[in-house]
């Protein structure tokens, strides 16, 4: 399956020697220019030569710069169109009698988990359940559609660790839980288009602070990425309005499962204990 141009440069950027870089990073500025225009011009606009881009899409692991450009516009076809544009598509499918959704969705979804398996950087996921294991606190920040996700993550934290904490949760003040934050703490920003501004705003002063900030995200153009320690690029594709969050819970679901392998006995014991304590309260159904 053919990875994204923005998955293609997660994994491989590093790697790149800074004119390599350059023409990356144009690319990721300028995708529509990209998929449209002549490399001739593209290249008098970035002040590079055509050969560093060519140079480029090869070390990305493309057979040629048409071929990147072509990737691009595929991308640029699935994700050009608005959520409203994208509900009416959906809609016409439907009356013009066109039950396929159900499977379409399930394959795009299941494409994103293979996409997510190919391109994340497994010794970065590493570092940062390290980080997480041995932060002081933790603060997950998730705003929009990405709101729901971040309450997941902080909730499945709770049952191994006491120093995680959900930014804003029930209208909290963002600033409060940003006050204090050290490069002790980890923060965590879910951000996808169209970005909240007070996720970037809330990464900006985490980094500021000296803390490790992990951003996920499904795109290199997130603003968030430039304050981010360490960063995951997820594929939400989707023929649905609204882009998908499937392979972004599993992301989720992997660093709390990592982190509960190293947490030990301490994290046993706390499960254990919020069991006990969810069934003194009645918080759960008896018998389950």
């Amino acid at each position: 399956m053919q990875l994204s141009f923005e998955q293609q440069l997660s994994g491989k950027y590093a790697s790149l020697s800074a004119k390599l870089k350059e023409a990356a990073d144009f690319v990721v500025a300028n995708p529509i220019d990209v998929a449209t225009r002549s490399l001739r011009a593209l290249s008098k606009d970035a002040n590079l030569s055509p050969a560093t881009f060519s140079r480029m899409s090869t070390a990305l692991g493309y057979d040629s710069y048409e071929d990147l450009r072509d990737v691009l516009r595929l991308s640029i076809e699935h994700r050009g169109n608005t959520f409203s544009h994208r509900v009416e598509a959906l809609q016409q499918r439907h009356g013009g009698g066109d039950q396929g959704f159900l499977t379409e969705h399930l394959l795009e979804c299941a494409g994103n988990l293979q996409n997510l398996e190919a391109a994340i950087d497994r010794p970065m996921l590493e570092a940062c359940v390290e980080r997480l294991h041995s932060a002081r606190k933790v603060l997950v920040v998730g705003a929009l559609g990405s709101t729901g996700i971040a309450e997941y993550l902080a909730y499945m934290a709770s049952f191994i660790a006491d120093n995680w904490s959900m930014a804003s949760r029930m209208g909290a003040s963002l600033a409060s839980g940003l006050v204090g934050m050290s490069d002790q703490d980890v923060m965590i920003v879910m951000t996808k288009p169209p970005f909240a501004s007070n996720a970037i705003n809330a990464a900006r002063e985490a980094h500021d602070a000296g803390a490790f900030v992990i951003v996920i995200t499904d795109t290199h153009t997130c603003p968030a990425l430039v304050h981010a320690s360490a960063h995951f690029i997820v594929s939400t594709e989707s023929q649905h309005f609204f882009s998908s969050y499937a392979a972004t819970v599993v992301l989720c679901e992997v660093l709390i499962g990592m982190l509960a392998g190293r947490a030990g006995a301490p994290a046993m014991d706390r499960i254990a204990e919020v069991e006990l304590r969810n069934r003194r309260l009645s918080e759960v159904w008896a018998g389950s």
